[in-house]
């Protein structure tokens, strides 16, 4: 989505980490949904200012409304749906505990395991991080996540609860999960809640991006040409999985593009 032009406030802000899939997954349902808004991007650590002065928590996303912020990206695909068209809306009209509850399971389990394992895997690959994880945040923030690394690399590190050997466990439980979105496709079934293109999808796809890398998220990430051969090898084998093939096909289906580094234009503060 283009920024509008400075003199016209638009009505929704959205404050976020670019690279992180939590973002990605409420950037994905309001691109989708057409609805106008202005992203705010930010480094890691600063994000925590940047979302408690938005009103929401220590967390991004935080999609600011003219009612309030919300500060939890599953909330953030509520409000969305109450604002689109019956054609356009991720949760069913009747009954929606199975819904969320599968979307609660991805949030809890997948999203955090696949976050700290591709977190483990880039600390290695310091250039991509700078070369791809800042993509449209205020120059200064650039600037210090450069100089800065060796603090900012451990308060990441702390604040995931990244320790030797983690990254072990939390590969086999990105594996756990997507066995388990693979069982559930296995009837033959078109998504995982229905016959149409609904939230637990769009979540699910969304979280597995760390672990898939899809080339249509909503800014460029590093391929696995250009990636170190273990982090090659990991991404390779969750695309290769059959229900990586699924979110790829999502991705590839239901999100369009992504940018080029330097290329973004729905941001401020550059």
């Amino acid at each position: 989505m283009t920024a509008p032009a400075d003199s016209e406030q638009p009505r929704l802000r959205l404050v976020t980490i670019p690279i992180s899939h939590y973002c990605e997954k409420a950037r994905w349902a309001l691109d989708r949904a057409g609805l106008d808004y202005r992203e705010e991007r930010h480094i890691q650590g600063v994000h925590r200012l940047a979302a408690r002065r938005a009103g929401g928590g220590a967390t991004v996303p935080v999609l600011v409304t003219p009612r309030g912020s919300i500060g939890e990206s599953h909330e953030i695909l509520v409000w969305v749906d109450a604002h689109v068209t019956p054609a356009l809306r991720l949760f069913p009209a009747g009954p929606r505990a199975e819904v969320d509850a599968l979307c609660r399971r991805l949030d809890d389990v997948l999203g955090p395991a696949g976050r700290r394992l591709i977190y483990v895997h880039m600390f290695r690959q310091r250039e991509l991080v700078f070369a791809f994880n800042d993509q449209g945040v205020p120059s200064w923030e650039d600037r210090a996540l450069r100089s800065g690394w060796p603090f900012l690399s451990r308060f990441v590190a702390r604040a995931l609860g990244i320790v030797p050997g983690i990254e072990v466990q939390d590969e086999a439980t990105v594996f756990h999960e997507l066995d388990h979105v693979a069982q559930l496709l296995s009837d033959g079934r078109p998504f995982l809640c229905g016959e149409r293109f609904g939230a637990a999808d769009l979540t699910f796809a969304a979280l597995a991006a760390p672990v898939i890398i899809p080339p249509e998220y909503g800014i460029a990430l590093p391929q696995p040409d250009i990636l170190q051969p273990s982090t090659a090898a990991l991404v390779r084998r969750a695309r290769e999985h059959p229900a990586g093939r699924f979110a790829l096909t999502l991705f590839a289906e239901r999100r369009g593009a992504a940018p080029a580094p330097g290329a973004v234009s729905t941001v401020v503060g550059r």
